[in-house]
C-alpha cells in the first residue's frame, strides 16, 4: 500500500506544544527545586530565561543589503612587507574579499603589525587592485598615523579613481587614548586635526567611511555587552559632532563614521548586541532629524576568549563568533587566526581563518536570509534589554561631558574594571569554561606552529599631558596558562612535572567520576594527576603513594564511600609524608572529622580552582 505525503500526519497526533505543558514537564524534572535555577544572568545583570514566546509582528532590522554576503576580511600584519604582500594576494585569490591592514602600534595589533613607511605600503600593495571591489580596512594608531597619507599618495600616483576604492580608514583617536590611558592633547585640540584629515580624504574623492568607533577596546579589557555598546555609541556621537563642527552636513557626516564590534562564542548575546547597535544608532539619527540608514558594522572575533593551550579549540570559538555576527547582519568579519595568541600565524592558520567564513557563506548560506533572528523571542528580548541598558549608560557618558571627558574621569574604566573582575572570578572558579585551558587540559599536547616573528609590545605614543586609567586588553586564559608554563619549565629543568596522587577509594564505580574531575582540576594548572586502580588496603595505599613521587594527594570516591574510608585513608597518607591532602567533593557534615584526619582542602565545582592551584605550587616549593 503506497502512502502519499498528504497522508502523513507527522506531529498531528501529538498535543500542541505550549508553555503550560512545557512547564509541567520542567517542574517534574526539577522535583521541587525552584524554577529560578534555570534563569541565568548576563554580566550586565540581564535575566536570561530558559524559554521565550515568539515575538509577534517583529520586523527584520536593516543591516546588509538583502541576501548580500558580508566582506570576508583577512588580517594582514606581518612586519615584512613582501611577505605580507604574498599573504594578501594568496588570500584574495582564495576567497577573501577584503584585507584588514594592521599597522604597528595599533589597538588590535596583538604584538604584530605592518611597518608604517611609504616604501613598505607600496610593497604591500603591489599587484593588489584597489579599485576592483575588494574592501580595505586600516588599523593604524598614532605611531602609524602617516599610513593614511602614504596610502592615498600611492593611489594618486597610480592614477586610481579614489571613488572606486572601498577603503575604511579607521581613524580612532579616542580609542588610542583609551587603550594607552594617556593623551598629549585634549579632545578640543584632537578633533580639528582628525576632521581636517577627513576633509582632505573627502576632497580627494574617497567615499569612506573614515572614522571608527571601536568597541573592541571595551571588550578586550573585559567589559560587558552593554558597556561595549554604550562606549561605541558615545564615540560615534563624538565623531559625528566633530564632523558637524567642522562644517559637514549631518547627512554626509553619518556616512563618514562606522563601528567595529567584537563577536565572541556567546551566540545569543553576540547577535543581540549587533542588532542592538543598529537600533541605538537609528535612535541617534532620528534625534538628529535624519531618516535612519543602516550603520556599517565591522566585526572581529574576540581576543579575550583565545587560548594558547589547545589552540585548535579557538577554531570552534571563532566559528560560533562568525556565525553569530554573520546572522546578526555584520557588514564585514575578520576572524583572528586560531594561533594568534601563540605568535605570528602561519599560512595554515590563516587559511582556516579565511575558510571559516567561506564555509558559512558558501556551504551554509548564512547570508541568504536577512535578520533570521527577527521574531525569535529570546533574541528579540535580549536585543531590547541591551538597547535599554546601553542607552542609559550612554546617557551617563553624555552627562559626564562625552566619551573623552568620561575617560579622563575614569567613569567608563571603573565600570569595565568591575565586569572584568567578575569575569576573572568566574574563569578562576571554572564557571566560565575555557576548554583546553581551564577545563579538559592535555598535558601531552603538541603546540601549534607559528612563524618566527618576534612580537613587539606596543607602547604609548607621544607625551602624556593627560593621564587616566587605561583600558588594557587581556585574555582570560592567561592565569591558567602561566601555571602550565611553570609546569613545562619544571619538566624541562627536572625531567618531571609536579604531581598529585589520586587516592581512589573503592571500586571504579565509586571513584571514576570524582577521579576524572580531580584529574582535570589539577592538570589545568599543569600538575600531573597520577591515577590509580582503587584502594581498600591502607598499606597498599601508602606504598603506592610513596612510589608515585608525588608530594600532594587527593582522595577520590563517592559520597557513600567517604564516611567509611576517607578518614582512614587520609591518616594513612599523612603518615606516608603527604605534604598536602585534598578530597574531591564537598565535605558536608564530614568536614570536621576529615580535617582532623588530615584532609586540608576540598576541590569541587564552583570552588576557586585558580587560587587552589597557585597554592599547590607554593606548597610544593
Amino acid at each position: 500500500m503506497s502512502t502519499t505525503t498528504d497522508d502523513l500526519r507527522l506531529a498531528a497526533d501529538f498535543a500542541p506544544a505550549n508553555y503550560e505543558n512545557w512547564r509541567k514537564l520542567v517542574d517534574g524534572v526539577l522535583k521541587g527545586a525552584p524554577f529560578e535555577k534555570l534563569i541565568s544572568k548576563s554580566y550586565d545583570g540581564i535575566a536570561i530565561q530558559p524559554i521565550y514566546a515568539r515575538t509577534p509582528d517583529a520586523a527584520p532590522i536593516d543591516g546588509r543589503a538583502a541576501a548580500a554576503p558580508w566582506q570576508v576580511m583577512q588580517r594582514v600584519d606581518h612586519p615584512d612587507a613582501a611577505k605580507s604582500n604574498r599573504q594578501a594576494l594568496h588570500d584574495l585569490e582564495n576567497g577573501a574579499t577584503g584585507l584588514s591592514l594592521v599597522f604597528e602600534g595599533t589597538n588590535g595589533g596583538r604584538g604584530f603589525g605592518l611597518v608604517a613607511s611609504e616604501e613598505a605600503i607600496a610593497t604591500l600593495l603591489d599587484g593588489i587592485y584597489l579599485d576592483a571591489g575588494i574592501g580595505i580596512e586600516l588599523q593604524a594608531g598614532p605611531q602609524s598615523r602617516m599610513a593614511v597619507t602614504w596610502l592615498t599618495d600611492i593611489i594618486k600616483v597610480k592614477g586610481i579613481d579614489a571613488a572606486k576604492c572601498d577603503i575604511r580608514f579607521g581613524l580612532d583617536p579616542i580609542g588610542a587614548c583609551a587603550v594607552w590611558g594617556t593623551s598629549a592633547h585634549g579632545w578640543d585640540e584632537i578633533a580639528p586635526v582628525v576632521t581636517d584629515t577627513v576633509k582632505k580624504l573627502d576632497d580627494a574623492g574617497f567615499k569612506g567611511p573614515f572614522m571608527v568607533a571601536d568597541g573592541r577596546i571595551v571588550h578586550d579589557a573585559g567589559g560587558s555587552e552593554v558597556q561595549e555598546l554604550a562606549y561605541t555609541l558615545s564615540v560615534l556621537l563624538a565623531y559625528l559632532r566633530a564632523l558637524d563642527d567642522a562644517g559637514f552636513s549631518l547627512e554626509n557626516a553619518r556616512g563618514m563614521v562606522y563601528a567595529r564590534l567584537t563577536s565572541d562564542a556567546d551566540q545569543f548575546l553576540t547577535m543581540a548586541k549587533f542588532r542592538a547597535l543598529r537600533l541605538l544608532w537609528a535612535r541617534v539619527e532620528e534625534s538628529c532629524g535624519l531618516r535612519p540608514k543602516p550603520l556599517f558594522i565591522a566585526a572581529e572575533t574576540a581576543w579575550r576568549m583565545m587560548t594558547q593551550r589547545d589552540s585548535a579549540v579557538n577554531m570552534l570559538r571563532a566559528t560560533m563568533a562568525t556565525f553569530s555576527a554573520g546572522l546578526a547582519g555584520a557588514n564585514s568579519i575578520c576572524v583572528l587566526p586560531h594561533t594568534l595568541a601563540l605568535g605570528m600565524p602561519d599560512s595554515g592558520a590563516r587559511r582556516i581563518a579565511r575558510n571559516t567564513q567561506l564555509i558559512l557563506l558558501e556551504e551554509s548560506n548564512l547570508a541568504k536570509v536577512t535578520d533570521p533572528a527577527a521574531g525569535a523571542g529570546g533574541i528579540e528580548t535580549l536585543t531590547r534589554e541591551l538597547c535599554d541598558a546601553a542607552w542609559t549608560m550612554f546617557q551617563d557618558i553624555e552627562k559626564a561631558g562625552g566619551t573623552f571627558a568620561a575617560l579622563i574621569a575614569n567613569t567608563i574604566q571603573s565600570k569595565v574594571a568591575a565586569t572584568r573582575a567578575a569575569h576573572q572570578s568566574a574563569v578562576a572558579k571554572r564557571r566560565d569554561v575555557l576548554t583546553g585551558a581551564s577545563e579538559f587540559p592535555n598535558l601531552q599536547e603538541t603546540r601549534a606552529s607559528v612563524l618566527k616573528v618576534k612580537p613587539v609590545p606596543a607602547k604609548p605614543y607621544g607625551k602624556d599631558k593627560i593621564r587616566f586609567r587605561a583600558l588594557e586588553p587581556i585574555r582570560f586564559a592567561e592565569p591558567f596558562e602561566a601555571l602550565r608554563d611553570k609546569s613545562d619549565h619544571l619538566l624541562a629543568r627536572k625531567g618531571a612535572r609536579p604531581k598529585v596522587f589520586l587516592a581512589n577509594l573503592g571500586t571504579p564505580a565509586d571513584f571514576t567520576a570524582r577521579a576524572t574531575f580531580a584529574k582535570s582540576f589539577f592538570e589545568t594548572g599543569g600538575i600531573e594527576a597520577i591515577d590509580t586502580d582503587g584502594f581498600t588496603d591502607p598499606a597498599a595505599l601508602a606504598e603506592a603513594f610513596k612510589a608515585s613521587g608525588a608530594s600532594l594527594a587527593c582522595l577520590c570516591s563517592s559520597d557513600k564511600q567517604y564516611p567509611v574510608h576517607a578518614a582512614a585513608a587520609a591518616k594513612t597518607l599523612q603518615s606516608a609524608d603527604a605534604k598536602h591532602i585534598y578530597l574531591a567533593g564537598r565535605p558536608g557534615d564530614l568536614e570536621a572529622d576529615l580535617r582532623a584526619a588530615g584532609v586540608q582542602d576540598f576541590v569541587f565545582a564552583g570552588g576557586d580552582a585558580l587560587a587552589m592551584l597557585v597554592q599547590a605550587y607554593a606548597l610544593m616549593e
